[in-house]
């Protein structure tokens, strides 16, 4: 009776250290998930905060700017913009250097400007280049597009190389991940040879005997998934808490897809690494199962 309550515990034992080492190694590739979606969005922010200042010319009327302005909010490559009069900028300029220039000068020499800031797609260098052309040619308008061409230049150049680096780091940490995985399902296999091999002896066909070890390998990646999407929201409930708006860039259902993904991926995986693992004990003669 002692003997058989042993058995059952270790069997508990095993199957519950290999839930928590899958459920570590989903959780390491759901962080590289989230790596890779807070870079994305982070790359978005800046670009879509880019701005670039079309200069008005002094002749032209109020409601032609603000007419303009509605003009340039239905192009699609257009986010959003910002109407600064002249006072506003001249209240800002006073505000920066601290002292009265209007005073001094006896006019207001600034122009009304629209601050015009691009979807990211089309935040690169080569894209605004093309619009500044196009800008400049509405000439009874705009005298002058102004924007920080290094600055531009600089945010898409480091924006390649993080994506490449997070690429490369994100290819490594999946076959490590894979590997780990594999390795703990195939020690559970392992544990269970001398079962295969006895079903075998009895006639057993091989989809038979490897029927309820595949929906045991998927039950473990369900359930495994499950505790790494727990980890995980309680990692990002911190760092939210940590970080501020940043994580709330993230759209809540862009975060849900890579909860099912997790999902998807511990119960893919598990199922995958069942399958050859198993099949390699079907194929293993009886002398040799004690090496």
């Amino acid at each position: 009776m002692r003997k058989g309550s042993n058995i059952k515990s270790k069997i508990r034992g095993a199957y519950v250290t290999s839930l928590i080492s899958i459920s570590l190694v989903l959780l390491l590739l759901g962080i590289v998930g989230l790596l890779i979606l807070n870079a994305q969005v982070l790359s978005k922010y800046v670009k879509e905060n880019l701005c670039f200042s079309l200069i008005i010319k002094n002749d032209v009327k109020e409601p032609d700017i603000k007419q303009y302005q509605k003009t340039l909010d239905t192009y699609s490559y257009i986010k959003s913009t910002e109407y600064i009069t002249k006072e506003d900028a001249a209240a800002s300029l006073q505000e920066e250097l601290g002292e009265d220039f209007l005073e001094t000068l006896g006019y207001n020499p600034l122009s009304p400007t629209i601050n015009v800031y691009l979807n990211s797609e089309y935040a690169n260098p080569d894209s605004i280049k093309m619009l500044e052309t196009f800008f400049l040619t509405d000439a009874s308008i705009v005298s002058e597009v102004s924007y920080q061409q290094n600055l531009v230049h600089l945010i898409n150049d480091n924006v390649k190389k993080i994506s490449l680096i997070l690429l490369f780091f994100s290819a490594a940490l999946f076959l490590i991940s894979f590997a780990l995985l594999n390795n703990t399902i195939r020690l559970m296999i392992y544990s269970k040879r001398f079962i295969i091999n006895t079903m075998k002896l009895v006639g057993a066909k091989r989809n038979f005997i490897r029927k309820p070890f595949l929906i045991t390998g998927a039950l473990q990646g369900f359930f495994s998934s499950l505790i790494a999407i727990t980890i995980l929201s309680i990692i990002v409930y911190f760092m939210n808490n940590q970080v501020g708006e940043m994580l709330n860039l993230i759209d809540i259902s862009t975060l849900g897809l890579l909860f099912l993904l997790v999902i998807a991926m511990g119960v893919l995986l598990s199922l995958v690494s069942t399958y050859f693992s198993i099949n390699k004990y079907l194929r293993l003669k009886s002398a040799n199962l004690y090496y």
